[in-house]
């Protein structure tokens, strides 16, 4: 619509990979955006964007942006490149995938994509390319992994977190709400005005949520599983669980029992580091406090035994009967109901295909036996040099001179150095798309607010070039992006009505027990991992306020504001080994090493370290990244173990 001055404003919403996927609306005067700011009147967003992206049209207009195709024109990795044509392009990807598959079948092309865009064009439309050539696939996810496994199981985690705002306690494990998902403590904050709830939070790091809490617990990382059983014991031996409620929920309850009975106030505390009066004083006010929600993050998952820590929390709401009341239950996850995958038109396959564990991509890229080996790969919506498992591997994978890759992306990512072809995608504000959220039950529209900058294309229009490039004639690879979106809508719902209004919600209801399958409470109480030799301290990578994964770390303002890679370290930790707050340091893991600065803090338990953001290769001052530190493990699910790292710190 437009205003009496002229400004048109236009709707649209953040597509990056936060739980609280922002509305705003975008204010657009003569082809540029003027203002964009949070969409007042969306019941999540309610007027504010948060630190990360309230600044995002300057990178429409960064200096570093890239707006034509290129091509490698030096050594995979140098990052060397020359400007060639749309047309040029398309014409030596068509004829490279085309040869790829005539030779070793389509299974030696693979798709890699995650969630650097939600929208459901931008992360599924170049899955129909592939599904048509007969392409591998890809599964698993390398963050949530094992919140993804018990909900396939079908543990409930998540709930409307609106409803936060109905319970009497809330319990923050292992998430940095303020840094990563700022919107859901307005209704941690109406909890508080509305009935008094009190917030405490389970971090190994005084972060800045535990800060404007009521309570920190500083855990052991790794030892979450421990406290779970631990306070689930004294619930059932003090009488305070609802047996009633998790009987009809599970079929294991006095198995379960039987698992938690070794945990005694005074075990777990000598495992998680804390007072046994703590471990008690929590059992007793979550017991206490009806409901209580216990909203957990990502980060204590990502060990090899995550599936067992969402288990022990899934186990805590239903024993504690928390799931009885509205804003009660175990809360990881939420969405509304968004049919994204139909997007990417699985059913073009001709016949089933071949699938990669999407967090094993250094495994599948370096396999002498791989038959056939990943001779093609399209990349977008993620940047693997930096954000996988197994970096050296990954790398070493990427640097394959006879892998053909082809990176779609915005910026020269330490990911597009290695790419044979770059292509220009746009960003948000320029582009048509519909995506769901993990953080709240809303779906939104994005309409576009400005023309592509350079020659940037959308994914449905790179699909619909390369599939007429390719001679591929089926008429879901020429649909329009508005028409491919509309496979993912709800039920009975309306993409004029969503692009009109902005969002609808469409939310399942409150999870409840079923007169069906029963879930299954037990799957052990792993012990935390220990330290392979002697003075070696676990490293942390939680996610930086400034930086969302690696996006943004290639932005002055948040670079600015992140200052440099800083290793926190508790002082005492830093005297033993003779080191000073504010000194260079090295560090240096079983897989790799690198340079960083030490800022000495109280706020982190001792024995534990934390390097802050997903930083690019140039920051760190090292041929490889933080994650090439990380070892090659995962969680039966598939979970990488980013936290079960052990380091020394040297001068």
């Amino acid at each position: 619509m437009a205003t009496p001055t002229g400004v048109r404003i236009v709707k649209g919403c953040c597509p990056l990979d936060c739980p609280d996927s922002c509305a705003w609306t975008v204010h657009v005067e003569d082809g540029r955006v003027a203002r964009l700011e949070g969409a007042r009147t969306h019941p999540v967003t309610r007027g504010v964007l948060c630190a990360k992206v309230h600044d995002y049209p300057l990178r429409l207009r960064a200096p570093d942006r890239l707006l034509h195709p290129l091509l490698r024109d030096g050594p995979k990795g140098a990052g060397r490149f020359r400007r060639i044509g749309w047309d040029e392009a398309v014409a030596r990807i068509a004829e490279r995938f085309g040869a790829i598959a005539a030779a070793h079948g389509g299974e030696a092309l693979l798709p890699v994509a995650y969630m650097g865009s939600l929208g459901v064009v931008q992360r599924r439309a170049p899955l129909r390319l592939f599904h048509a050539l007969g392409a591998s696939r890809f599964h698993g996810s390398i963050c949530g992994a094992s919140g993804n496994a018990l909900a396939a199981e079908g543990h409930p985690i998540g709930f409307d977190p609106e409803e936060m705002s109905e319970c009497r306690l809330v319990v923050l494990w292992g998430a940095n709400v303020l840094t990563t998902s700022p919107h859901q403590w307005r209704f941690i904050k109406a909890a508080r005005s509305r009935h008094g709830a009190r917030v405490v939070t389970i971090d190994p790091r005084r972060t800045v949520t535990a800060r404007a809490g009521d309570e920190h617990i500083p855990i052991r990382p790794g030892s979450d599983a421990v406290l779970a059983a631990g306070l689930a014991r004294i619930w059932l031996h003090e009488g305070l669980a609802d047996l009633e409620f998790a009987n009809s929920a599970a079929h294991d309850v006095e198995a379960f029992r039987e698992q938690v009975e070794p945990w005694d106030p005074a075990r777990v505390a000598g495992v998680c580091g804390i007072p046994a009066a703590t471990v008690v004083g929590l059992a007793h006010a979550i017991a206490a406090a009806q409901p209580t929600a216990i909203r957990a993050g990502i980060g204590p998952q990502q060990t090899v035994h995550g599936e067992a820590f969402v288990r022990l929390l899934s186990a805590l709401a239903i024993v504690g009967g928390h799931w009885r009341r509205r804003g009660g239950g175990l809360l990881v996850e939420a969405g509304p109901r968004l049919r994204d995958e139909p997007v990417g038109r699985p059913d073009l396959a001709a016949a089933p295909t071949r699938s990669f564990d999407f967090a094993r991509l250094g495994a599948t890229l370096t396999d002498p036996d791989l038959d056939p080996p990943v001779m093609g790969m399209m990349i977008w919506g993620t940047n693997p040099a930096v954000t996988q498992p197994d970096g050296g591997r990954v790398r070493e994978g990427l640097a394959r001179e006879d892998l053909f890759t082809v990176v779609v992306e915005h910026f020269m990512t330490d990911t597009a150095a290695f790419a044979d072809i770059v292509l220009p995608s746009t960003m948000q504000l320029e582009h048509f798309d519909l995506q769901g959220a993990w953080g709240h039950r809303y779906v939104t529209a994005n309409t576009p607010a400005v023309e592509a900058a350079g020659e940037a294309l959308s994914h449905g229009e790179i699909v619909r070039r390369l599939a007429r490039a390719m001679r591929l004639t089926h008429p879901a690879l020429h649909e329009t992006d508005a028409e491919m979106a509309s496979a993912a809508l709800p039920s009975r719902a309306s993409l004029d009505a969503a692009m009109a209004a902005g969002w609808i919600k469409d939310a399942p209801g409150r999870w409840s027990p079923s007169a069906g399958a029963k879930l299954r409470l037990c799957g052990g109480v792993p012990l935390p991992p220990a330290a392979p030799a002697p003075g070696l301290l676990q490293l942390l990578t939680p996610k930086g306020h400034y930086f969302l994964n690696s996006s943004f770390a290639n932005a002055d303002r948040h670079r600015r504001a992140m200052k440099e890679p800083m290793l926190e370290i508790h002082p005492e930790d830093a005297a033993a080994r003779g080191l000073a707050d504010g000194q260079e340091v090295e560090i240096r893991g079983a897989r790799g090493r690198l340079r960083v600065r030490l800022a000495a803090t109280d706020a982190i338990r001792r024995g534990v370290v934390a390097l802050c953001g997903k930083w690019w290769t140039a920051d760190l001052g090292a041929a490889s990244n933080i994650n090439g530190l990380a070892p090659a493990a995962w969680s039966a699910a598939g979970q990488p173990a980013f936290n079960d790292v052990f380091i020394e710190v040297l001068p």
